[in-house]
């Protein structure tokens, strides 16, 4: 048998910058799926690969899909079944070998798609890798894989409390709201596990997702678990995106903490483990964290988003530690991966910590950092807006590593264009408020006006 194009449907949109979403049916099918595992093996040339997937509702038909894929291509593979995006990531790295993760991130109900990792912690660029999917066909081998399912909680959990002893976290009262997602059954078991009392939210796996929005940087998202930790007077609350590797925080007021300043939490915890080691950021972030960074006595650099190119860079460049604004965050001791239960453990054990709480130190940051967070704007053309804040700005100190970032003395902001949306992205930062919504204001405009 060959599958050749005529067997399955995927529309090219669906290739994204890093991974493979799209609308099922209508931009991605079932059929599709074995068609990526087929192109997966000519890409990556395995002999045996990984297989995981998180709760969407289509997720059992594409994991069956890619598993046909693979073994009538000849490919041994160990099913690790229904996991978190971190579950999947330990399973690769810890066995040194490839794999695909089904899913579609924090994308609502009726995506889905894939995550195919080469070899932790490089990935198979979807882009690279569409003419492999669209245009090729692919015989069947003569020889069948082999399918050995596996469960792996138990050795990622194990392994991400060596790095996070349970010792050094203290008895605190934890929100941990996961999404409807995959990664409820770890925090479970670590419940037994950890010297807190939890308090649930949005537990149970459901592909429906019911309870709220899955992208949980958006502060609607949020507002259960804001209003939970409340209610309950909680130390802090954790909230994980539905796949799991992401990970944001709201503090004992029930305020949710920007992912900028959680980076430069999370690194001065990094620090205490790799003294005066260099720690990656984005260029988005709150000068709170290269100040914070070196005040704890490391060595900050600025990087562009997104977690290809943060987990390459760190991996080439031995660093031990990267945040993204967006709530993803990366551990050397993690395959250089993000993990969002490793940043939620990380946390605790940054509140065990602090001899007050952690909105006193939330405090500190609201009256140095003023931020604008991030906002879109839809454009007709990215790369001349671009243009235009370069030719206006010309005076300022600039990067161009992600669109443009300027900066002068008492504010800087980043303007960069979406991989894969008509929109441009602008975040600001100053030294007060007024100057902060004046230059926002400013740039908007400027933004806006083509």
């Amino acid at each position: 048998m060959t599958m050749t194009d005529k067997n399955f449907h995927i529309d090219p949109a669906v290739f994204k910058a890093y991974d493979i979403r799209g609308v099922v049916p209508d931009q991605i099918d079932v059929a599709a799926a074995e068609q990526v595992a087929r192109a997966f093996v000519a890409e990556v040339q395995p002999k045996t690969v990984v297989v995981g997937r998180d709760v969407r509702l289509s997720g059992l038909d594409f994991h069956a899909a890619v598993l046909k894929g693979f073994i009538e291509s000849g490919i041994d593979v160990i099913d690790i079944g229904q996991v978190c995006t971190d579950e999947f990531y330990f399973a690769c790295g810890s066995k040194g070998l490839p794999g695909i993760m089904v899913t579609a991130s924090h994308n609502p109900p009726e995506y889905n798609g894939f995550k195919m990792v080469q070899k932790m912690p490089y990935f198979v660029m979807a882009k690279e890798f569409m003419s492999r999917v669209l245009e090729s066909e692919y015989e069947t081998s003569n020889s069948v894989g082999l399918v050995t399912q596996e469960n792996i909680t138990q050795q990622f959990i194990e392994h991400t409390l060596k790095i996070v002893p349970p010792n050094k976290i203290k008895p605190l009262k934890v929100v941990v709201d996961t999404s409807n997602g995959a990664t409820g059954p770890v925090w479970e078991i670590l419940e037994k596990l950890l010297p807190i009392e939890m308090v649930r939210l949005c537990f149970e796996p459901d592909g429906n997702f019911p309870n709220h929005g899955n992208d949980i940087i958006q502060l609607e998202n949020q507002e259960m678990l804001r209003q939970k930790v409340r209610e309950t007077n909680a130390d802090l609350g954790l909230i994980f995106d539905p796949d799991g590797d992401r990970c944001l925080v709201v503090d004992d007021r029930g305020v949710s903490i920007p992912g900028d300043w959680l980076t430069a939490l999370l690194a001065v915890e990094q620090l205490k483990l790799y003294p005066g080691a260099t720690i990656l950021y984005d260029i988005r972030a709150s000068d709170a964290v290269p100040d914070m960074v070196t005040e704890a006595g490391g060595m900050p650099f600025v990087w562009k988003p997104g977690h290809v190119y943060i987990k390459k860079e760190m991996q080439d460049r031995g660093i031990v530690f990267g945040g993204e604004v967006s709530g993803h965050f990366y551990f050397k001791d993690f395959w250089n991966a993000d993990s969002g239960v490793l940043s939620g453990l990380t946390m605790l054990q940054y509140v065990s910590g602090l001899d007050g709480k952690l909105s006193d130190r939330i405090k500190d940051l609201e009256a140095k950092y003023f931020l604008s967070g991030e906002i879109n704007s839809k454009v007709n053309d990215a790369a001349e807006v671009i243009e235009k804040v370069k030719d206006k700005y010309s005076d300022a100190e600039m990067n161009l590593i992600s669109g443009v970032a300027i900066r002068y003395p008492d504010w800087h902001a980043v303007i960069r264009p979406s991989d894969n949306e008509p929109l441009v992205r602008l975040t600001v930062e100053a030294v007060n408020q007024s100057l902060m919504e004046s230059k926002r204001d400013e740039l908007l405009n400027l933004i806006r006006s083509n």
